[in-house]
């Protein structure tokens, strides 16, 4: 699915995004991902610095739920897709550099997110 400008512009404006996992149990995880940005019109791409059960999760269920919020504007959007992550190669490559610079952080995964839907509220 293509996202829309708006989508991309509610992704590009809220605090860390809250990235909605599950694996074979069901069991819900929800963990905040200050990394979270648009990659192109149809993925999104997120830093896992340190979030094992959201790896794990998305190793036994691909799918995820993301909310992107702005808090002081309480507009945001809802994407809903399937993970892919990413241990090498140019993108996983840029985000260590980026998170490296900007956190100080080691990336130990990329996640690249096949958007599936995608709604602003």
């Amino acid at each position: 699915m293509k996202m829309s400008e708006e989508v991309k512009k509610a992704i590009a404006e809220c605090g860390p995004a809250m990235v909605a996992t599950a694996g074979k149990s069901g069991k819900p995880n929800v963990s905040p991902k200050g990394s979270v940005r648009v990659l192109d019109d149809e993925h999104l791409v997120f830093a896992d610095i340190r979030s094992p059960q959201t790896i794990a999760n998305i190793k036994e269920n691909p799918q995820v739920g993301i909310i992107c919020l702005n808090a002081t504007t309480r507009k945001g959007c809802r994407v809903w897709g399937k993970a892919e992550i990413i241990t090498s190669g140019a993108l996983f490559d840029e985000m260590s550099k980026d998170m490296l610079a900007k956190r100080n952080a080691k990336v130990n995964h990329v996640v690249r997110v096949t958007v599936d839907e995608a709604l602003v509220f």
